[in-house]
């Protein structure tokens, strides 16, 4: 099915209800690496019931519906994930009924042979009060699909890093087995549990999911410039830049100016850049 931009535009899902409780929101801490350590009793509150404390970006994964891609004409083959930014209008609850509604809002082409962008929205409310909790827009990457006679550019600018040395880094290994374990969230892509289908895709072994990734500088940027205070994180975004093989260590670089956090994240070993463009918006 080839993609058609005013249908593409047109694209709005019904809302749908999805239900998540504490066990979903200790697997995502988990899942990102929280933990590790038994006797950190900073990290303890998310991933254990007293007091539990969900991770700002644990709003990507409340709620997995794969109906507007399906629609959209993409060549889902091809598809791959630019770009995640969250806007939290206020703490996630430790467990909830929700309503989810998502739509594109936005679409780009690139030319033919160089791929299409698409921007999606995913807006989520608490069913119980009918209060927002947050809105995540993600950007797809559609590389085979290019030259469909949308309109040209490029969506959001993205966030630019300052032009000075880190004021804080923050090393975080990765366990071989994250990326089965982040899996579990929702997002059971073969690519990163099954070695035979991630080579047939060009990789030497499966890869740890970006947002999983994402995940990973959220708790960077919460244990060196938040004390670990989940509320005062307001926004969250990044570029994928590349992917992350599970065991590996992953670098977060972090500048501070008010209240915006810059962040980037890096693989030392392979030297080369996971997430780029990063900012954390802390409330006022």
């Amino acid at each position: 099915m080839a993609v058609e931009y005013d249908k593409l535009m047109a694209l709005e899902g019904e809302e749908k209800e999805f239900s998540y409780t504490d066990r979903e929101t200790m697997l995502y801490a988990v899942g990102i690496g929280m933990g590790c350590d038994p006797m950190n009793r900073d990290e303890l509150p998310f991933v254990f019931e007293k007091n539990l404390t969900p991770v700002p970006t644990m709003a990507t994964v409340l709620a997995w519906d794969e109906t507007l891609m399906m629609a959209s004409g993409l060549n889902l083959v091809m598809v791959v994930h630019g770009e995640q930014r969250i806007t939290l209008h206020r703490p996630l609850p430790s467990a909830a009924t929700i309503l989810v509604k998502q739509r594109v809002v936005d679409a780009f082409d690139k030319g033919e042979g160089r791929g299409a962008l698409v921007l999606v929205e995913t807006a989520i409310r608490e069913k119980a009060s009918g209060e927002p909790l947050c809105t995540n827009l993600s950007t797809v990457f559609a590389r085979g699909d290019g030259g469909f006679g949308g309109p040209a550019g490029s969506g959001p600018a993205p966030h630019q890093l300052p032009d000075r040395d880190p004021d804080a880094v923050c090393d975080l290994k990765t366990t071989p087995n994250q990326a089965l374990i982040y899996r579990l969230c929702g997002d059971r892509n073969p690519l990163h549990a099954d070695p035979d289908f991630a080579d047939a895709a060009g990789f030497p072994r499966p890869i740890l999911h970006g947002l999983c990734t994402y995940g990973s500088a959220c708790r960077a940027v919460l244990k060196s410039m938040c004390d670990y205070q989940a509320a005062s994180i307001t926004g969250f975004e990044a570029r994928f830049t590349a992917p992350v093989f599970p065991g590996e260590w992953i670098r977060t670089e972090m500048w501070r100016d008010g209240n915006e956090i810059s962040f980037r994240s890096n693989i030392p070993e392979r030297e080369v850049i996971a997430l780029n463009n990063g900012k954390a918006t802390l409330a006022a």
